[in-house]
């Protein structure tokens, strides 16, 4: 059997860190080393779903925490699964709800693959105020939003997208197939006006989008654009030098993680292969650059035989605490303004955690791992999407939850892409970053 298009992509990611890691010049002791961080273990898992024809092409990567303010037992995980749609979960980590994404239009045009997911709580329609789960069409380049309910249906998602939501990148369906469309995605209510919005990243290039969701009279839900932003491809080094990162002709350092702290208007944005951006959540400030990864600076040569990337000498200007990817980012929030940014640094399997507060200019305040719980609930590896509420849910996180994807859930099926999401209680996790 050849090997799928995303077990090239892990092997290409490990042997470039491999690489990296050898001719790294950094100095020894000031990098964050992954086993000098706390362990916390999961507490559940949902079920694995495989990117092969026979488990529909699903590939877990972005969830969102639903807390259900009448039951909080009965709250919900609703994720992404990309080709293979939403998935939604009850505490148990038990699947409740399978969502497709949209078919294709035509024969030979994309078809729908959801990426990120955020929710915005109560926002006004015509039937009154709806909890939505909003996510990112990588395949159709739009947005699509389910209504939640929380009466305990079987099915708690609803489609309410206007047919008319536009694309949000592309102007044609031809643009779409080339597949530089919607990606990252975080949700935010203007808690001075009440409008609701999403910044939407796009694939293979830096732009942001503000788009602000739209109530329409016949119940469903679309958006409009506001403003768009670029962030840098190129960046100018210590050494006068101009650096990019490594990749493929044509493509530039995408941005997939992204989260808005509602209270100080603060967007924070992943760009994978240079480090974390800080920015207005409605893209009209300058961003500032909050960390980098350690990769950062390193020079590469894309290789088209292998389709990896060959690093050159390390000249020591990358971070300390991520390594590419940076994934996954999410709001701890805690009271008077408290808590943390958390950060999947995918190239070494672990979090990195940030003061959210500002004035402390986001300092570093240090991370974790998460470890297998036992021989058949394994931990996190190459873990892409985050979600943390710290908030009651119940009898069975009555802390609060943070769920993770697995970018290599064991024990998987021989021969087959398993991925899934780890359930982890928040009481560990916030014993360890107080350590």
């Amino acid at each position: 059997m050849a090997p799928s298009h995303r077990t090239r992509q892990v092997v290409g990611r490990l042997a470039l860190l491999t690489a990296l890691a050898a001719l790294s010049t950094v100095v020894p002791g000031s990098a964050v080393a992954a086993d000098d961080l706390p362990a916390v273990r999961p507490t559940a898992e949902t079920p694995a779903v495989y990117d092969d024809e026979a488990g529909g092409n699903a590939d877990a990567d972005d969830p969102a925490i639903w807390r259900n303010p009448a039951d909080p037992d009965r709250s919900l995980v609703i994720a992404t699964v990309k080709e293979g749609g939403l998935r939604v979960y009850d505490l148990d980590a038990r699947e409740v709800q399978s969502v497709p994404a949209p078919r294709a239009p035509g024969p030979d045009d994309a078809p729908g693959r959801f990426n990120n997911v955020d929710l915005v709580p109560g926002m006004k329609t015509r039937s009154g105020k709806a909890d939505l789960a909003v996510t990112s069409d990588r395949g159709s380049d739009r947005l699509r939003i389910y209504r939640i309910d929380g009466s305990g249906s079987g099915a708690p998602l609803t489609d309410v997208t206007a047919p008319t939501a536009p694309a949000v990148f592309s102007g044609s369906q031809e643009e779409i197939n080339e597949q530089r469309t919607a990606y990252g995605l975080a949700t935010w209510t203007d808690p001075s006006s009440g409008r609701s919005y999403a910044v939407v990243s796009r694939r293979e290039r830096t732009e942001l989008s503000l788009l602000e969701l739209t109530a329409g009279s016949d119940g469903t839900v679309s958006y409009r654009k506001i403003r768009t932003l670029a962030l840098p491809s190129a960046f100018k080094l210590p050494n006068g030098r101009t650096w990019s990162p490594c990749a493929e002709p044509d493509e530039l350092p995408q941005v997939e993680g992204m989260v808005v702290d509602p209270e100080t208007g603060t967007l924070y944005a992943g760009q994978e292969d240079v480090g974390i951006w800080r920015m207005d959540a409605d893209l009209g400030g300058t961003p500032e650059l909050v960390d980098k990864v350690r990769e950062y600076g390193v020079p590469g040569t894309y290789d088209p035989e292998t389709e990896e990337c060959v690093p050159g000498a390390d000249p020591g200007f990358g971070g300390t605490r991520l390594r590419a990817d940076v994934e996954g980012l999410t709001l701890l929030r805690q009271k008077d303004g408290d808590g943390y940014l958390l950060a999947s640094s995918q190239g070494d399997n672990t979090f990195a955690a940030y003061d959210r507060e500002l004035d402390e200019d986001n300092e570093y305040e240090g991370g974790f791992r998460i470890t297998a719980a036992s021989a058949t609930l394994d931990g996190t590896e190459e873990s892409d999407g985050a979600a943390v509420l710290n908030e009651p849910l119940g009898t069975k996180y009555p802390h609060g939850l943070l769920v993770v994807q697995d970018g290599d859930d064991k024990p998987g099926e021989t021969g087959r892409d398993a991925t899934d999401f780890k359930f982890v209680d928040l009481k560990p996790v916030l014993v360890a970053l107080d350590d």
